[in-house]
């Protein structure tokens, strides 16, 4: 039993080169929808499709290798990635395919922060 006594919140933090157009992409392409800005100290925050998961953004954020990739699970990935290239969204590579298990396709935002789309395929 953890002794930090965690709430029902999470935020993912990225660097974004710009805000607005961050806040434009992940609105447009992935449904989030904007919690606030804080112009002063240059980070924002969207609210995904899950109940206490936020993406924040950092204007004052430096890229850096290794970065962790949110992983989106979806009921079709093949419609999800279809979609998203129809609005001109860059994937890396062909979906992964682990027959029984998961689909697996990785795209990215306009500050190529990596993000992943997962569907599960096993049947138990």
């Amino acid at each position: 039993m953890s002794k930090l006594n965690y709430t029902d919140a999470l935020v993912l933090s990225f660097p974004s080169s710009d805000l607005k157009q961050t806040r434009d992409w992940y609105e447009r392409h992935l449904g989030f929808s904007h919690c606030f800005t804080a112009d002063q100290i240059g980070w924002m925050e969207l609210a995904s499709h899950m109940d206490g998961v936020n993406l924040g953004f950092g204007k004052n954020m430096q890229p850096k290798p290794g970065n962790s990739v949110p992983v989106f699970d979806v009921s079709d990935l093949d419609d999800a990635r279809q979609s998203l290239e129809a609005d001109g969204v860059s994937f890396d590579g062909d979906t992964i395919v682990i027959e029984g298990m998961v689909k697996l396709a990785t795209f990215y935002d306009p500050d190529n922060n990596a993000l992943m789309l997962s569907q599960n395929l096993s049947t138990g």
